[in-house]
């Protein structure tokens, strides 16, 4: 039996708050029933300039979705600069992300350079709730996010001009609180919006133990992408003064995506000049490139613990590929998904509904979200798709395929 709430498409609740210079109104719009029999949900952003949304939507019990809510993020969205213009704006993973331990969502406001915290209902995680005012992420085009592991601390990597990392603390009834000594400042000669996508930063993912923060950044030729790792102080949260820069392996350049390798201190990392690089970070002789073939513009990637596999997106060819990594590191492509011409594939997430693994891929260029069972290895198909303009459009929110962005999810506990 469906449990269901609310059919109309309405305005539940307004109230206003601090938003820089915008001062917008905070407002949560119900775009379909709200499902009280939901397994999770999937949120990303419409990163537009006059204001950011939160888009949430459930997920059914086989991995379909239902978008119901559309929420203010406190903030204005702002697209970098590029020839030609298209979508991932933010040149960037990891825009929006929700903390499954601290039942916690974030997200960055890159046109008012500041970063919105929000409690996930864990019963209906399409009810988010704001925790405090946005605040400053005290750098230009805040792209990226990254939560530790239980959810108590999250850090924002800016790309503009004032290019730099922050760290906050996750206070359930404050919002975030600045951490000392977090605020780094990074070397990256950019401008605000940044020009790209070679020479912007790209990904901020926290080591799986915990003891570094770790920064992606794409090269600009002739110069290579790196990795910049900061240590964290494990009872306060500060950074080391200065970072260690690693940069890619030979044949990489545009340094992308973080996912952790399971069991590792590695990461696989997507590379557009090249397909996907392999970065160890204890023995950089077993770090390597592998090519895609035909790729335009690998970029995203996640990873399956169902399949033992690492789905990457392309966004140039509207393909999922998804690769094998054994436990010597070496990596293998083993079965690419075409997902349809120009949908313009961005980010991307797993979850796990009933013991079975979904990925959701946010084509911003097609404004759907596509759905793919994961079988097994090898064995992903598409089961469905959910249409995110029509029915945003007729709440009066903007979509515009170009500046959507971001993908995360949240199971119900």
């Amino acid at each position: 039996m469906k449990l269901l709430l609310s059919t109309a498409v309405t305005v539940l609740a307004a109230s206003m708050v601090s938003a820089g210079p915008l001062s917008a109104l905070l407002r949560l719009i119900q775009l379909a029933e709200t499902r009280l029999d939901t397994h999770g949900a999937v949120y990303f952003i419409t990163n537009e300039p006059d204001e950011n949304v939160i888009m949430a939507a459930s997920i059914n019990g086989d991995g379909s979705l239902n978008l119901e809510k559309a929420v203010a993020a406190g903030g204005r969205g702002l697209h970098g600069i590029a020839t030609p213009n298209g979508p991932d704006g933010l040149f960037s993973q990891s825009s929006i992300q929700a903390s499954a331990k601290g039942q916690v969502l974030a997200t960055v406001n890159s046109g008012s350079n500041t970063v919105s915290l929000f409690s996930i209902n864990a019963k209906v995680p399409t009810d988010i709730t704001p925790l405090g005012d946005p605040v400053s992420s005290e750098g230009e085009f805040p792209m990226s996010l990254a939560f530790n592991s239980d959810g108590s601390r999250l850090c924002v990597l800016n790309g503009g001009a004032v290019a730099s990392v922050n760290c906050f603390t996750v206070d359930k009834k404050l919002g975030l609180l600045p951490i000392p000594n977090t605020l780094r400042s990074i070397g990256l000669n950019q401008t605000t919006p940044p020009a790209g996508p070679p020479g912007t930063a790209s990904q901020l993912t926290f080591t799986p133990d915990g003891s570094k923060l770790v920064a992606s950044f794409k090269g600009l030729a002739p110069a290579v992408g790196f990795l910049a790792l900061w240590d964290v102080d494990a009872s306060s949260g500060a950074l080391s003064p200065a970072f260690t820069k690693l940069p890619t392996v030979p044949g990489g350049s545009l340094t992308f995506s973080l996912t952790p390798v399971p069991g590792k201190n590695a990461f696989l990392s997507t590379d557009p000049g090249v397909g996907f690089t392999v970065f160890d970070l204890d023995d950089a002789s077993r770090s390597s490139a592998v090519a895609i073939a035909g790729q335009g513009a690998t970029c995203w990637s996640s990873f399956s613990a169902k399949t033992g596999t690492f789905f990457l997106t392309d966004v140039a060819t509207a393909t999922v590929t998804e690769v094998k990594v054994d436990d010597n590191l070496k990596a293998s492509i083993v079965k690419q998904y075409p997902l349809g011409a120009n949908a313009g594939t961005i980010d991307n997430d797993v979850a796990t509904i009933n013991g079975k693994d979904f990925l959701f891929v946010n084509a911003a260029n097609a404004t759907t979200i596509e759905v793919l069972s994961l079988e097994g290895p090898g064995r992903a198909k598409k089961t469905s798709s959910l249409s995110i303009n029509s029915l945003a459009r007729r709440a009066g929110v903007p979509i515009n395929p170009n500046n959507l962005q971001g993908l995360t999810h949240f199971i119900r506990q």
